[in-house]
């Protein structure tokens, strides 16, 4: 990555986490008010309206918007890493049964061994 890359990258991020704050919106709420006055002595519906639109709301919204994206974004995070967590709980409860099954597994196979020779050690008594 070139340097200017990456200082337009640390540069935006750092804007953006600047920007999307309730300080922000709150900040640019009192800036979009203050032309508010303004826009309601002209008594034009569509002055009123465009101000509403192009000013409080570009200004408020945005930032109310990322803030609310960043909220959700660790909300999917925090289930992404819970449920993570649960499949490696599952995946070590899987690998004690599977140990546990070629245990018995083992023992089942040395029983039948047993009983083979037990049966064989018979049907050579009886034989003789």
């Amino acid at each position: 990555m070139s340097k200017i890359s990456d200082f337009n990258q640390r540069l935006g991020a750092r804007i953006t986490s600047m920007v999307g704050t309730m300080w922000s919106a709150y900040a640019f709420a009192a800036i979009a008010l203050v032309s508010l006055p303004s826009a309601l002595k002209t008594g034009d519906t569509v002055v009123i309206v465009a101000w509403i639109a192009q000013t409080f709301l570009q200004l408020v919204l945005l930032s109310i918007i990322m803030v609310g994206q960043d909220v959700q974004s660790k909300s999917v995070e925090q289930k992404i890493n819970e449920t993570h967590e649960a499949s490696i709980g599952e995946f070590e409860l899987a690998k004690e049964a599977r140990a546990i099954a070629n245990q018995e597994l083992a023992e089942l196979k040395d029983i039948s061994l047993e009983v083979h020779r037990l049966l064989h050690d018979l049907e050579e008594k009886i034989k003789a």
